[in-house]
């Protein structure tokens, strides 16, 4: 098993990773409300994770990677009765839109998706432990509230102060609570919604306590690492340690504590509920998987990420057919020589800075899965294999292989280029006008030298490029 290093937001260090329990490790994200559809902004956390939990599998590890489901929440509740349908029922259509988008996007890591209503009986059992305890009380209506001040440890991943905690944007005004900054873990029935049985009377769950009876029941009272979007650690994660912690005796109920940046919308958090959001299923449609992926990738993952509505995916197509355009020429001319094709071996050098560099990929990521440095790794790549002299065709399919090996490796952790290369039959169309509009931007700028490699490369590919007055012209001719 690679060693590696993360940083864990509970203590404020980078740290190198030690399972509880090696080679098995349990990873739970905070998954999906879904009372609308997903958007870009959804996509940057479960591609990254994506990405985490591709590289453990890599590496050696065992790992089992649970993304929950909020599927009844205030939220899911409002909208369907706009909409005049069952708040579940809402759920499940938006859930499966969801899903059609993760593969589409290559998010295929994720073993288990447990949603709220399934775990009912195991979230009572632990909001009874807690009001067994005296960590929790029930309120007059019937709902129960956990009490922050019978957890001294509470504020402490977020560095909030409880003590200077005042009812206001955060904390609810509620006549029901002995204290301001306590949190609802069964909410008591209200007609016209759903509801479930309770020793405190019909209710449902609340929202902190979902994750941690989830987590309890699948991962056990303490797992080694827990992931979301920043946004969620005050106070939901917050919450989740302190009911975890309370209920189970046992701590750190996590090891370590994963969170990703925000993406930004003119310098606001992208988000359903400020309205400013870009359907993911339309940049899917518009742009294409690999573009959004490289896009969500080529950044360090704990800052914001700035988003432009007419430039960051545009710009990230462009750049990442730079990436596509050697992967298919690989594929292509791998095809051609079959498995064991014969032919002549690289340059010794060459071959060599491809075994190199595929450890070197593996050693940025294991620093706290360093994926923006890990892009900037492939592009030199990509440079280096279009100098004067690096010649592919006649190459072996062996020696093909090798030096596509970061490509490879790309493909495996990066989740890049699943869509399928030319030798898979593919429509090349899309991908070949994005290659000229980039060569267009080039020599408009005047770098004919990155024009000349984007035809270059289009040539190899059997695709001639002819320039005329109106625009370039390009049709498929015989490689070789």
């Amino acid at each position: 098993m690679r060693r590696f290093t993360v940083y864990d937001s509970r203590t404020r260090e980078v740290r190198l990773f030690a399972p509880l329990h090696p080679p098995r490790v349990g990873m739970y994200v905070c998954g999906l409300t879904p009372y609308a559809a997903a958007h870009v902004g959804h996509a940057r956390t479960f591609v990254f994770f994506d990405v985490v939990a591709r590289a453990l599998r890599r590496w050696g590890y065992r790992l089992f990677y649970v993304q929950n489901v909020t599927n009844l929440d205030d939220k899911l509740i409002a909208r369907a009765a706009e909409e005049g349908t069952d708040p579940l029922a809402l759920a499940e259509r938006h859930f499966a839109e969801y899903r059609a988008a993760m593969e589409e996007l290559g998010v295929t890591s994720v073993n288990y998706y447990p949603f709220a209503t399934d775990y009912v009986p195991e979230i009572v059992a632990q909001v009874r432990v807690l009001v067994d305890r005296g960590f929790a009380y029930r309120a007059p209506d019937g709902s129960v509230y956990f009490s922050v001040a019978k957890f001294p440890k509470f504020g402490e991943l977020s560095g909030q102060n409880v003590a200077a905690l005042r009812p206001g944007a955060r904390l609810e005004l509620d006549a029901d609570k002995r204290s301001p900054e306590d949190f609802v873990i069964w909410k008591a029935a209200t007609p016209g919604e759903p509801a479930w049985e309770s020793p405190w009377g019909p209710g449902r769950p609340g929202w902190h306590v979902e994750d941690t009876a989830i987590t309890e029941r699948l991962l056990g009272a303490r797992y080694d690492l827990h992931g979301g979007g920043i946004d969620l650690i005050f106070p939901h994660h917050e919450a989740e340690i302190a009911l975890s912690e309370s209920a189970t005796g046992e701590a750190p109920s996590v090891n370590y504590w994963m969170h990703g940046g925000a993406l930004r919308l003119a310098g606001e958090k992208m988000s359903k509920s400020l309205g400013n959001v870009l359907p993911l299923s339309e940049a899917l449609e518009a742009f294409g998987p690999g573009p959004v992926r490289l896009f969500l990738t080529n950044v360090q993952y704990r800052g914001p990420l700035e988003f432009d509505r007419e430039r960051s995916l545009p710009e990230a197509r462009e750049a990442y057919d730079r990436l596509r355009l050697p992967y298919d020429r690989f594929s292509a001319l791998l095809a051609q020589a079959g498995a064991a094709g014969a032919g002549r071996e690289p340059p010794e050098e060459l071959a060599a800075q491809a075994t190199s560099l595929v450890e070197r990929l593996d050693t940025t990521l294991a620093a706290d899965f360093d994926t923006r440095g890990a892009v900037a790794l492939l592009f030199g790549w990509v440079r280096r294999l279009a100098e004067p002299g690096v010649e592919l065709d006649g190459l072996s399919a062996p020696a093909l292989e090798l030096l596509r090996s970061p490509l490879d490796w790309a493909r495996e952790v990066l989740g890049l280029f699943a869509e399928g290369g030319a030798a898979s039959g593919s429509d090349e169309a899309p991908g070949i006008e994005v290659a000229l509009a980039a060569r267009a931007r080039a020599r408009g700028r005047g770098d004919f030298a990155e024009a000349d490699r984007i035809r270059a490369e289009l040539a190899h590919r059997g695709i001639e490029v002819e320039d005329r007055s109106d625009g370039p012209r390009w049709r498929r001719v015989p490689v070789g």
